[in-house]
């Protein structure tokens, strides 16, 4: 890791530029794929499954036996891990659940807003190297207590033509039995445009690799939602000396473990934590099955350090990471500073590993800077906001003139005569 001592303001930018993929080069191929979905349907999903998963399937969708098959398989004690951390979800996301009251903004106007369900919503589950079945609980627990009347699960098979067991396992604790053997670019396009098995849905959730990202975001010109804009995994740790090296280390590995294009970043006040964070990040990583991996990443991953606590603050505001640890005593200048993150985690017990798996939260979260104007996947990520107003005659009489001199200095007459018709009305009874 690189080590930067006290950074002036003027360099931040730099400094804190993440590893950047050109996203240009695969964007081609990416619509290639797209539009060869969007013409030939399943027989291209059938394809892309050959060429990049090496399998060849009869049928896209998992069966019920399957599933039952799978279910048998997994191993006790992570099924009983996986129904802890489902129901530690659930708890968080059925608590958002929110009743809004109705406002009387003037006498006989009401207004009011409702949460109504995205009808008809995707997830893309990765499957390659890290099956992340624990992404199938962010993503199916909201959308189930959101009610979606329909809930699509891709993700690509092994070699056998397969899908991991644990992955259905919580895909079936979630209550989600539509499940497709198809990944990357081409699974986002059978949910974007629907082919003869899979039907299309409104809005695609989840991670994926940059073909799956680059997939995410060409669709949305199609006028498909997507959850977030999404980049390599990165954590940012705040370290004073009230924090444990050992600890400060792991967490940053536990990032870096992700993929060879992470980041993680290291900040401190006390210098001489800056050695025994990095002697104990050399220890962790030789024992590491994807140490090869965590070396890549820490290429391009820094240590910093820094003054006081408000040169901490600035650095966060502007990397704005996807998780941000606070291993600090004064927890609370951090928490009342703090703008832009993803997700933060506060004390030395509080690992980011929590997040990622059983604490409630959602590991679904903005990177790559979209913190500083995205928030985490939640329950109303799978609702629109309807807003409503009934207005009583008294309550025209109070606020119909107001609405006609407004349409009129807009010189919208028509709004005006939809107002100044019904007081005519009334004036007349």
């Amino acid at each position: 890791m690189q080590v930067i001592k006290y950074p002036k303001q003027k360099d931040l930018e730099k400094l804190l530029k993440r590893p950047s993929a050109d996203f240009s080069v695969i964007e081609k191929s990416v619509q290639d794929i797209l539009n060869e979905v969007k013409k030939n349907g399943d027989a291209a999903l059938r394809k892309y499954t050959l060429k990049f998963d090496k399998a060849i399937l009869k049928e896209l969708r998992v069966s019920q036996k399957e599933i039952k098959e799978a279910v048998k398989s997994v191993d006790k004690k992570l099924e009983q891990a996986i129904e802890v951390a489902y129901n530690n979800i659930k708890k968080f996301h059925r608590a958002q659940e929110l009743k809004e009251k109705k406002i009387e903004t003037t006498k006989g106007v009401v207004c009011w807003r409702e949460s109504r369900a995205i009808e008809n919503v995707g997830i893309y589950i990765p499957g390659g190297s890290a099956p992340l079945f624990s992404t199938v609980l962010m993503l199916a627990t909201p959308a189930k207590i959101a009610e979606c009347s329909r809930i699509v699960l891709c993700t690509p098979p092994n070699k056998e033509g397969k899908i991991h067991p644990a992955i259905l396992f919580a895909a079936q604790l979630c209550g989600v039995n539509e499940i497709y053997k198809t990944g990357g670019a081409q699974a986002i396009a059978a949910m974007a445009f629907g082919t003869k098995t899979i039907m299309k849905v409104d809005k695609i959730f989840g991670p994926g690799n940059q073909y799956v990202t680059v997939a995410k975001q060409l669709v949305q010109k199609d006028g498909v939602a997507i959850d977030m804009p999404a980049g390599p995994s990165e954590v940012l740790v705040v370290g004073d000396e009230s924090c444990e090296p050992t600890f400060v280390a792991a967490d940053l590995l536990s990032q870096a473990e992700h993929g060879a294009d992470s980041q993680v970043i290291f900040v401190t006040l006390k210098e001489s934590l800056i050695v025994k964070v990095q002697t104990e990040v050399a220890r962790q990583l030789k024992d590491l099955p994807r140490k090869e991996i965590a070396a890549k990443a820490l290429q391009h991953s820094k240590i910093i350090l820094v003054k006081d606590k408000s040169e901490a603050v600035e650095i966060i505001n502007q990397y704005a990471p996807e998780h941000l640890i606070l291993a600090v005593k004064d927890e609370n200048y951090f928490l009342k500073n703090v703008m832009n993150t993803g997700s933060v985690f506060i004390g030395n017990y509080t690992p980011e590993s929590a997040g990622d798996y059983a604490s409630g939260t959602n590991h679904t979260l903005p990177t790559n800077g979209y913190a500083r104007v995205y928030g985490a996947v939640s329950l109303d990520s799978f609702v629109k906001k309807i807003t409503y107003q009934k207005i009583s005659t008294k309550g025209i009489n109070n606020i119909g003139s107001v609405i006609e001199a407004m349409a009129e200095a807009e010189n919208l007459l028509a709004h005006r005569n939809a107002v100044n018709i019904r007081l005519k009305k009334l004036k007349s009874k």
